[in-house]
């Protein structure tokens, strides 16, 4: 059993109609048919969200990510039209908030791996493989690969496990020219943000995507490149052969799995509230990764 520990009633706004409360986006349809994603402050682990929120969180998630498709405008489009606050919506959703296209989305988690580590170093240990893809003999937990690969993942509910699977069954699902696209998009931003994230000092390690139709061209959608989204390590720490600091929210599951929060992964019981401590400790750790990344002082 998981999910939330407590799901929010989401806000009514006049002119939106409520879609879909996720993990951390609520999800809104203005008159015009466009979508309103409103980025929130919860936090998810071990496929439960929290009853503790992280202040700033969405916020950082939502300009991070409008950072990025700047960066990334020339490769590929994204669905973002506007950061204006629809009429008669709360002034907390200022800077959490966009306005997007509408798209055919497609139901694919389009990852891409630089380097060996989470599900994909469990897969490897057992087969020496990564979705299939077979890799070389002898990498450890944190190892960079050859070369990035693309590791799809089915996207599952709130409370599931996104399940990885291979390059030949996503495009039995989609269709093979929609996966090669797919497959192509996702090596492209991968290989641009690891780039870029270098020159700032932080390795990036695995990322996902997803992607949406508008018309016959590919356009990526949602959040792209937030430490919910990525793995971010901090390059001068980098050792392979062990788990890596990171940008995100290894402190809170770090806490979770410790002494003393006094829970039990195992059991069907809802994770406790988070202390002060981890929450500042987190919300430390995203805006560091903003500012390293942009360049830009939080404010």
């Amino acid at each position: 059993m998981s999910g939330f520990v407590e799901k929010p009633e989401p806000l009514q706004v006049p002119g939106l109609v409520h879609l879909h409360t996720g993990k951390v986006r609520e999800l809104y349809q203005n008159e015009a048919g466009d979508l309103v994603m409103v980025a929130s402050d919860r936090t998810s682990a071990f496929d439960w969200v929290l009853p503790t929120e992280i202040p700033d969180k969405g916020r950082v998630l939502t300009q991070l990510s409008l950072w990025w498709f700047d960066q990334l405008r020339d490769l590929v489009p994204n669905h973002v039209l506007s950061t204006e606050l629809p009429a008669g919506a709360p002034a907390d959703w200022a800077g959490r908030t966009l306005v997007c296209k509408s798209l055919r989305m497609i139901p694919v988690e389009c990852v891409a791996r630089g380097y060996l580590t989470g599900s994909g170093l469990a897969e490897y240990k057992e087969s020496r493989t990564v979705c299939g893809l077979a890799l070389p003999e002898g990498l450890v937990d944190g190892s960079e690969l050859p070369a990035p690969i693309f590791t799809p993942a089915t996207k599952a509910a709130v409370g599931e496990h996104d399940e990885n699977v291979s390059y030949e069954e996503v495009a039995r699902q989609v269709g093979a020219d929609t996966a090669a696209q797919l497959r192509q998009a996702t090596l492209a931003v991968y290989g641009r943000a690891r780039d870029i994230a270098r020159d700032r000092g932080i390795i990036l390690a695995d990322t996902k995507f997803e992607f949406g139709f508008e018309g016959e061209n590919l356009v990526i959608a949602d959040e792209v490149l937030t430490p919910d989204s990525s793995r971010f390590w901090p390059a001068d720490q980098w050792q392979p052969g062990r788990a890596q600091p990171s940008y995100d929210k290894q402190f809170v599951r770090d806490w979770l799995t410790s002494a003393e929060s006094g829970w039990d992964r195992a059991s069907e019981q809802p994770p406790p509230p988070l202390p002060q401590h981890i929450v500042d400790a987190t919300r430390a750790k995203y805006i560091e990764a903003y500012e390293r990344l942009t360049g830009i002082g939080w404010a």
